[in-house]
Parts: structure tokens; C-alpha cells; sequence
């Protein structure tokens, strides 16, 4: 049934078209997400709809446009159906500080629950549905921690049950992004791909984060600065490392001690007390997130040491959890709703234009200065 043949009294094409003052034809283009009409017409179109109460016919539409509507939204890892409950298999950061930690396997242990426990997660979906949702559109979550289930997200975006992918990869070797260009299916990726694949992406510049941690500690006065690092076979976890010790070193301190985590607190708690047991005089800790920043600050609690008069405590992402923590986190801020956002409309673009190269948006890191440091 299409639109114009609805029963009495719902809305129909007419009733917007008239209260626009435009055509019915316009209103369609409007509806149907075509890209030649005037923005100030759209938005006059957008207000009649929600005066109205109109809603299109999905179904009827899809046949004209033959897209979903829908994008997938898909946390992916590297790995097998047997590495899934492997004790100490879990996943990985990606190379954007983003996707859920590492945490051991075992019982009560899923690939899901880790996603669900970090607050990245619910950031990155923040702004893909604020984004998605005033254009009608929405994410549909998919998990791909597995072989079987990465050929499902290819299927099901083959079988045209998604117009495309928004991936946040949660292991740096993650062959998802590369199976889905293959396929030659629209997809844009959180974080840049730790080997080269022709996909876009958005990221941060994380050496220059990193780099901002370390003037900042500096500049309080710090000289005996340790950094808990993230995991070292991710990108950003290599970058912000990077960052922070060329900045020490054009400082004049070309020796930082170093304690590698894996971007969970209880990994920051260890790698804390190895340093504290290596270096006790230490003034200064960078940790490359919130969660090893809230980590370290509770160990150096127990070890009697304040933060910040005995120890500066920088972290990295300005998460939930670095309000959380005691005192109130010094971090440097990964505008992640917004880096969401912007790879949903990168996704969106190339649904427009299919034929369009791959491109790469990296945003500016900030410092933002609470207690801590």
C-alpha cells in the first residue's frame, strides 16, 4: 500500500506537502533521503512531518530507495570459536582506546559483558544514535568476536538487512574491516586499522594527548615521572607511549619507567604497584586511560601516598571514570560522541556516493585539568 492510500485520518504526503506549502513531489525527495533539494526547503519539509505526525511507509519506501534504513553497529575481536572461552583470551583495546578491555575468560565470562562493562561503549553508541536518529535512521548491534560470526555480519549486510557498517574493532588484529571491503560493502571504522586496509576511519592524534600529559606533569613541578602504559600491540597504545616519551625526552628526560597494562583497572592497580615497588621516590604517573589512571590512584591510596601532593596523576580518554575516581581525574579528553558521530556521517556519505575514496577525520586530544595533577 503506498503512502497517499492510507486510511482516514493518518497523515499522508498531501497533508505535509500542504502544510510546507511545497509539492507532493518534494516532500517525497524530502522523505526519501534524495540529495538535490535545498537544505532550507528540507528543514521546512522535516517541521510539516513533525506538525503532521507523519510517518513513512518503510516498507513501501525501501522498494524505491532499496536501502534499510538501518546501519549495523558492530563491536568486533580477532577471534575463534575456540579462543572465545579460552582462559585469558579476551579482547583487546582497539587502536583508539576504544572497544571493551581485556578481561580473563572463564566462567562468566563473555565477550558481550566486557563490551557492556566500559563506558567507551556507551559513549560510541551515544553519538551514533544521536546522529542516526534525526534522520530517521538506526544502528542495529552486532557482535563479530568469532569467525562464524564475522561471516554473519558479512551476510547480513550482503542480504541488504543493513545499508552498512560502523565498526569499533576490538583487537588490532581484527580481520573484519578487511573481509568487508573485499566484499565491496560500505563500512567505516573507530580507530585507524593497525595494518592497511582502503577504509575510512576516524581517530585521534594520540601522540599529540600524550604530549599534552607530559608538559602538564612538567609543569607542575614533576621531575620523578613513571607512565603506565596501554597494551603495546595496539596502535594507540605504541602512539601515546610515543608521545609522552619524545615530549619527556625534549624535556631532558630521556629515562621513563614503564609498566604496560591492558586499559583495565585492575591492570593500572598492578602495573602501579610494580612501579612503586621499582621507583618509590616517583612524583608523577601518566596512565593511558581513566580506568589505569583510577587504577593507580587506589594503589597509591594504599601505598600512603596523596594524590596529588605526593603523586600527579594524568589520565587519558576524560571518561565517566575519571569523575568517578578520588580525586577527580586530570585526563586528556577524547571527544568520542563526537568522533561517533563523525563516522556515521562518513558511513552516510559513502551510502550517497558509493564510488567516493576512502577518507580518514583524526580530531584534536584536550587537556582537561581536575585534582589529580
Amino acid at each position: 500500500m503506498t503512502d497517499d492510500r492510507r486510511s482516514a485520518g493518518t497523515p499522508t504526503l498531501e497533508d505535509v506537502a500542504r502544510a510546507a506549502g511545497v509539492s507532493r513531489a518534494t516532500v517525497s525527495r524530502v522523505v526519501n533521503g534524495v540529495r538535490n533539494v535545498d537544505p532550507a526547503i528540507q528543514e521546512v519539509v522535516r517541521q510539516a512531518v513533525s506538525v503532521t505526525g507523519y510517518a513513512p511507509n518503510r516498507a513501501a519506501r525501501s522498494l524505491v530507495t532499496r536501502r534499510a534504513d538501518a546501519v549495523a553497529l558492530v563491536v568486533s575481536g580477532a577471534g575463534t570459536e575456540a579462543e572465545a572461552g579460552r582462559e585469558g583470551s579476551g579482547p583487546q583495546r582497539s587502536g583508539a582506546s576504544g572497544g571493551p578491555p581485556e578481561t580473563p575468560g572463564g566462567p562468566g565470562s563473555s565477550f558481550t559483558a566486557q563490551v557492556f562493562a566500559d563506558p567507551f561503549f556507551g559513549r560510541v553508541v551515544t553519538g551514533v544514535v544521536d546522529y542516526l536518529r534525526p534522520r530517521g535512521m538506526h544502528p542495529v548491534l552486532m557482535f563479530a568476536e568469532t569467525a562464524r560470526a564475522r561471516d554473519e555480519v558479512v551476510a547480513y549486510l550482503r542480504q541488504g538487512s543493513a545499508d552498512g557498517a560502523l565498526i569499533v574493532s576490538t583487537h588490532a588484529e581484527d580481520p573484519l574491516p578487511g573481509l568487508l571491503t573485499e566484499a565491496g560493502l560500505a563500512a567505516v571504522l573507530y580507530a585507524r586499522p593497525a595494518r592497511p586496509v582502503r577504509i575510512s576511519y576516524v581517530d585521534l592524534a594520540h601522540q599529540d594527548g600524550a604530549r599534552l600529559a607530559a608538559e602538564h606533569l612538567l609543569a607542575v613541578g614533576r621531575r620523578r615521572i613513571a607512565t603506565i602504559s596501554g597494551p603495546l600491540d595496539v596502535p594507540a597504545g605504541q602512539a601515546r607511549l610515543a608521545g609522552f616519551r619524545d615530549t619527556m625526552e625534549r624535556h631532558g628526560h630521556p629515562y621513563v619507567p614503564i609498566a604496560e597494562g591492558r586499559f583495565t583497572q585492575e591492570s593500572g592497580e598492578a602495573a602501579m604497584g610494580r612501579l612503586l615497588a621499582e621507583h618509590p621516590d616517583l612524583d608523577g604517573v601518566f596512565a593511558a586511560n581513566d580506568l589505569m589512571a583510577m587504577g593507580a590512584c587506589h594503589v597509591l591510596r594504599e601505598h600512603g601516598r596523596r594524590v596529588p601532593e605526593d603523586v600527579a596523576v594524568v589520565g587519558f580518554d576524560d571518561s565517566s571514570a575519571a569523575l568517578a575516581c578520588r580525586p577527580p581525574l586530570t585526563t586528556v579528553r577524547q571527544p568520542v560522541e563526537a568522533m561517533a558521530a563523525e563516522m556515521t556521517r562518513l558511513l552516510l556519505d559513502r551510502l550517497a556516493r558509493p564510488g567516493s575514496p576512502a577518507t580518514s577525520v583524526i580530531f584534536e586530544p584536550e587537556l582537561v585539568v581536575r585534582a589529580s595533577a
